[in-house]
């Protein structure tokens, strides 16, 4: 994975979870992801004991744990819990929307499938620059609630949690934003991934009140291209997975209405995280995942 031609980060998403499972793939495409990026953790210690990692040249000596390296001749660091550089809580939607997708498995991966990798990704990305990462799932209610931590053992957490099953239909964002908040009890960093087929007005609120409360809040809108831009022809009936309610209609009847109104969603979503200092990112699931990464790290960079 060492050449930027097959960085995992920059394959397609489909045939990437072909070659293994979850945490296999995650591996590879932050492996790529960093394969150019060069860290730079901030120093410096509290008074609660986190955890051990291994030592590195340029660590103050007074953190040493000599009776390791005495016992086992093996250097490690005591970790304290203000050495992470922020405490960030992932935000997955497992509504029944997230279950679909446009095209054959072979060719792309449903919207959750996509935005559970990208999950796992980032978790692994934040907990190796030494952050706290959290996790929480919804649909109409919370699903799992996993409280940031930057511990080794977090991403087996977290990767377990992601393989739990969820009932629900729709997706209640406001509940999820709320749980954030009670995990998240310093200025953080709040990522969202949803295909927000939500209410707008109704998630704004418990949005302002992360951005009030001092948290980063970067929401990522996982879409299948199919959804971006109507496609389909002739007669079809339409059916919505979270109500069931169903439509018959032409495709060429509705392409035109569909299009503008997807647009101006994007548009309302975009316009309204922007206002309140909330960053906002389209991601189509037949995108590498490089750009998201790209956009999620970039906001993390851009932290005091």
């Amino acid at each position: 994975m060492e050449s930027s031609a097959v960085r995992a980060d920059l394959q397609d998403p489909a045939a990437l979870a072909s070659l293994g499972h979850l945490e296999v793939v995650a591996r590879w495409v932050v492996d790529g992801f960093l394969s150019g990026l060069h860290r730079s953790p901030r120093k410096g210690f509290s008074v609660e004991f986190a955890d051990f990692r291994p030592y590195q040249p340029g660590d103050d000596l007074r953190y040493v744990d000599w009776k390791i390296a005495a016992r086992s001749d093996r250097w490690v660091v005591k970790q304290y819990e203000e050495e992470t550089n922020l405490r960030a809580t992932l935000i997955l939607d497992v509504s029944r929307s997230m279950d679909w997708r446009g095209a054959p498995a072979a060719e792309r991966l449903t919207k959750r499938a996509y935005a559970e990798q990208l999950t796992a990704a980032l978790a692994l990305l934040l907990l190796r620059q030494r952050d706290a990462v959290g996790l929480v799932r919804f649909d109409d209610d919370v699903r799992t609630s996993v409280p940031p931590r930057a511990r080794t053992t977090q991403w087996r957490r977290i990767l377990g949690a992601l393989a739990e099953r969820s009932g629900g239909r729709a997706s209640d964002v406001g509940a999820a934003l709320a749980q954030a908040a009670r995990l998240v009890t310093r200025r953080g960093m709040i990522i969202l991934l949803s295909d927000l087929l939500v209410d707008v007005d109704a998630a704004l609120p418990a949005l302002r009140g992360l951005r009030a409360a001092g948290h980063d809040v970067t929401v990522l809108h996982v879409m299948d291209p199919a959804e971006r831009s109507f496609t389909l022809a002739g007669e079809a009936q339409f059916a919505d997975p979270e109500t069931e309610l169903a439509v018959p209609a032409s495709g060429a009847d509705v392409r035109a209405a569909y299009d503008r109104t997807v647009s101006t969603v994007i548009d309302e979503w975009r316009t309204a995280l922007g206002a309140m200092g909330a960053r906002y990112e389209l991601v189509l699931t037949d995108q590498a995942y490089a750009v998201p990464l790209r956009r999620a790290f970039d906001a993390r960079q851009r932290r005091p």
